[in-house]
């Protein structure tokens, strides 16, 4: 089943008409992009797209065997003219399903938006879904790929093409209920102008599994294409207020049951610190789970074939442990070993738990609860003991971020570039992050600077 996209813009296409900003300044080429439209096998047209008969022609194709049209969205872009020749467009009820004479069978899939999305099944199995713009599933969807109690067909799509800018958590929905898997080629569609065209908007893609194709491309659905290799450990490095929490973030938007592991705890009396742990929450999406906790060893030996989180030594059974402490809990959605959603970890416990992504934000507060903790502000107390109880700590947490099994998203401050701090525990502190950022950078596939909003790679 060959799938042409006519186009792979926002309704309004990018450049928007009219518009000065950056984005569409600099959409030109092959990141210019019209309202997105497929044909498929010639035969069945999914969207209009404006001038959709030079659209297929500039693709090598043709509009004069298509039998079908079928619109997924309320249009709000430029007025869309239907060649002549082409059949009146329409829509299909949610849930219904159309066969045609060539062989295709579409299903109507309801979305949470106005529309409707479409599962297209080929003649010879090849099954892919189309989400219009800004639109995920609003049922659930189960491990056959497919909405509950509708038709269609089994297994993962082949292809997925929907509005990853816009819904990442509509891919993490599918990802969840098995409807995408590792091999299924995700398209990125209805590009608009939120995201500056070119390495960025391909960068973004790349992080969560999804790739961007130019107007006129041709997709074979079923054939192998290599998708983006995600890394499992990822460092974000960035000054204050720079952005770096919302690049992690935003990695990890797309992947399902992401537990959010908050080093900074609360602050009794401080507005400041509340406001700032309120805009965090808010950002998150609802689905994610919060662990409010600096035993981050634990965390990251779950899942590890022979992993003994309890083991004489381990964070989790040293004295005054953040995990055992009255209050740290996660949030209002439960922590990790026991919250809503997710098993307790010990014998016969879930795996889901175990092997859900982990976002750490950040080392830099670990880092200060765990100096706090061995006396290190104190010159006496450093020297006695102190600075060797620190690297101990330090060193246990590299050595999980090296064989953990899970996939790791770890905020930190890089502090290394500006004022040398006035006091000799500022210069501790300054000095021992570095040191910790350097090592825990080293073990990590991808390794970002964040500076001004841009996440800049300096690994992987």
């Amino acid at each position: 089943m060959d799938v042409t996209l006519l186009g792979t813009g926002a309704p309004q296409g990018l450049p928007r008409p009219g518009c000065p900003c950056a984005a569409c300044a600099t959409a030109v080429g092959d990141e210019a992009r019209a309202a997105t439209a497929l044909l498929v096998d010639g035969a069945l047209m999914i969207d209009l797209t404006p001038g959709p008969a030079f659209a297929a022609a500039r693709a090598g194709q043709s509009l004069t065997g298509v039998r079908q049209v079928l619109l997924s969205h309320p249009h709000d872009g430029p007025v869309m003219e239907v060649p002549a020749g082409l059949p009146q467009p329409g829509r299909v009820a949610d849930g219904r399903e159309l066969a045609l004479l060539d062989g295709h069978r579409v299903r109507a899939v309801a979305v949470d938006i106005p529309g409707t999305g479409y599962e297209i099944s080929g003649a010879t199995g090849e099954r892919l879904l189309y989400l219009p713009p800004g639109a995920a599933p609003s049922g659930p969807v189960n491990g056959n790929g497919r909405t509950a109690g509708g038709g269609g067909g089994t297994g993962p799509y082949d292809l997925v093409l929907l509005d990853v800018q816009e819904r990442p958590d509509a891919l993490a929905k599918l990802r969840a209920s098995g409807a995408v898997d590792a091999a299924t080629d995700v398209v990125a569609v209805h590009i608009d102008h939120d995201v500056p065209p070119g390495p960025e908007l391909h960068r973004r893609l790349a992080a969560v599994g999804a790739r961007a194709v130019p107007d006129g491309s041709t997709l074979v659905v079923g054939e192998f294409h290599a998708v983006p290799d995600l890394p499992r450990r990822t460092l974000v490095l960035g000054g204050a207020r720079s952005g770096k929490s919302v690049e992690a973030e935003r990695r990890l938007a797309a992947f399902p049951d992401v537990v959010y592991v908050a080093t900074g705890g609360t602050r009794d009396g401080d507005q400041d610190w509340a406001q700032r742990v309120s805009l965090h929450r808010e950002r998150r999406p609802g689905s994610w789970r919060t662990v409010e906790t600096c035993d981050l060893v634990p965390l990251l030996e779950a899942g590890r074939p022979g992993a003994e989180a309890g083991r004489p030594g381990a964070e989790a059974g040293r004295p005054g442990a953040e995990a055992g402490r009255p209050g740290a809990e996660a949030e209002a959605r439960g922590t990790e070993a026991g919250g809503p959603g997710l098993d307790a970890e010990g014998p016969g416990a879930g795996r889901a738990g175990e092997t859900s992504p982990l976002l750490i934000d950040c080392l830099a507060l670990w880092l200060t609860h765990v100096m706090d903790e061995v006396g290190a502000w104190d010159d006496a107390t450093w020297e006695a003991g102190g600075r060797r109880a620190l690297r101990e700590r330090t060193d246990a947490l590299v050595a999980a971020v090296r064989h953990t099994h899970r996939t790791v998203v770890a905020v930190s401050n890089e502090v290394g570039s500006g004022v040398v701090p006035a006091t000799a525990a500022g210069r501790r502190f300054r000095d021992e992050l570095g040191r910790l950022n350097a090592a825990f950078g080293a073990e990590c596939e991808q390794l970002l600077l964040v500076v001004a909003g841009q996440a800049l790679a300096l690994r992987g």
